[in-house]
């Protein structure tokens, strides 16, 4: 209910919100969806490791090293082969969403779960080729599983489907079972400390197993959807693509690097990420736009939940009670004026800095967006994933021309099959072109 929340962000900071919410409860909904979705039987403990490990590796310290991570599987996906004179000039085709959400899976899946050994045998290069031609595999299973995904969750999916859902879950827990995740290189501390946790909660191998999946989907299944839409929209908005390719320009001529022909590639950092508001904005405006979580909570007691405008709503024990933020707060057109526009420059303040200052009613809201939830359940990775889609755009701006093979193509749009279930995703694909800049 769209009044619902709106109230509801209005009273967050109150005392009888307070109150309520310790009689509200996520755990107990998102406990049933894993085991449905994944086979996954959760522990009491799940919630807090998650975060502690999270919270460890994600961000701070921890997350320089997956951004370094990022940027080498990155650019060992897009750029293995910038050194051919015929890509210098000639122009690929491809679908955007496709493209899109193939490169940032697969490098996102090679940050956090490793990538192929190499030793005197086999050599860097052939074990980067394997990377490639595995993760594509991986990614091809990925997207039949992720298009199962939301009637999976609701529970309806036929027999048929319920079997093919099955057997793709099969194949993942082969591919991420713990035994041959120890022979890759370069795991992610996150998935160790989260394995090794697990681990000595006592909890079987094979959970442990199950769970490695549960982790990819969490973290790779929003990330590529909200890139396409992100490079959508900067196509759609010259001068939103014009900015932001000058502040990347810039950021890396004020690191003392340069883009040319036969030389090294960009090492991008995470400091140069921070310097990059016109694209943070652009970012959350996307996200704003395109990200759709429901909020679920079970209600642990009956209760009386009071409104701030006065009305009030019984609530009993064992009902649940789901929150819709993107369109109670995201498209509310008096916390956003003009709420279905793409304004890139829509979070920043007029001297460049990151605007946090919406107002609704004369009054200041807490949450102006909420892409990642809120409280106690919101994502712990949104740090890493955020890093994803602007490294992601990042290389693409420096070093590929790209642009719609149909300008006046209309956005598509969303397929409403998947509200409630983080980005959405168009109901149909674009072509588009790109090529080097250099």
């Amino acid at each position: 209910n769209v009044e619902f929340l709106q109230c509801l962000n209005q009273t967050h900071h109150s005392k009888r919100w307070s109150k309520s919410r310790e009689k509200l409860d996520f755990r107990k909904f998102a406990s049933h969806l894993v085991r449905r979705v994944f086979g996954y039987i959760a522990t009491k403990a799940d919630h807090e490791m998650l975060n502690a490990s999270s919270n460890r590796h994600l961000k701070g310290d921890g997350l320089e090293v997956m951004t370094q991570a990022m940027m080498i599987n990155l650019q060992n996906l897009m750029l293995h082969n910038v050194d051919s004179s015929s890509d210098q000039v000639t122009w690929r085709e491809e679908k955007l969403f496709a493209y899109c959400y193939n490169i940032v899976f697969r490098a996102g899946y090679l940050s956090l779960y490793g990538n192929e050994a190499f030793d005197s045998k086999t050599s860097q290069e052939k074990a980067k080729e394997k990377d490639r031609a595995e993760s594509e595999a991986l990614y091809d299973e990925f997207r039949k599983y992720d298009q199962l995904f939301p009637r999976l969750a609701y529970g309806v999916l036929p027999p048929k489907k319920r079997r093919e859902a099955t057997k793709l879950l099969e194949y993942f827990w082969n591919v991420l079972s713990v035994q041959k995740l120890k022979g890759r290189d370069n795991i992610s501390r996150w998935i160790w400390d989260v394995q090794e946790g697990k681990d000595n909660a006592g909890v079987k191998e094979d959970m442990i197993t199950r769970y490695m999946f549960v982790l990819l989907w969490a973290s790779q299944g929003n990330t590529g959807p909200s890139s396409f839409w992100l490079l959508l929209f900067l196509m759609k908005h010259p001068e939103a693509m014009r900015s932001v390719k000058e502040e990347i320009d810039k950021a890396v001529r004020e690191s003392g690097q340069e883009v040319k022909p036969g030389g090294p590639l960009v090492k991008m950092s995470r400091e140069m990420l921070m310097k990059t508001p016109i694209l943070d904005s652009a970012v959350e405006e996307t996200l704003r736009l395109t990200a759709a979580p429901l909020l679920t909570r079970a209600v642990l007691q009956d209760m009386t939940l009071k409104m701030a405008d006065g009305r009030q709503y019984f609530i009993r024990q064992g009902d649940r009670v789901a929150l819709f933020p993107y369109s109670a707060i995201q498209m509310d057109p008096e916390i956003h004026p003009d709420p279905r526009s793409f304004k890139y420059d829509r979070f920043l303040n007029p001297d460049g800095s990151k605007k946090t200052d919406f107002y609704k009613a004369g009054n200041k809201v807490k949450y102006y967006t909420m892409p990642w939830g809120s409280g106690a359940s919101m994502c712990p990775g949104r740090f890493f994933a955020t890093n994803e889609l602007k490294q992601f755009a990042f290389l693409m701006l420096l070093y590929f021309e790209f642009e719609l093979i149909n300008p006046n193509e209309e956005i598509p749009e969303i397929d409403y099959s998947r509200y409630g279930f983080g980005t959405m995703q168009p109901d149909r694909d674009l072509q588009f072109r790109y090529r080097r800049r250099y």
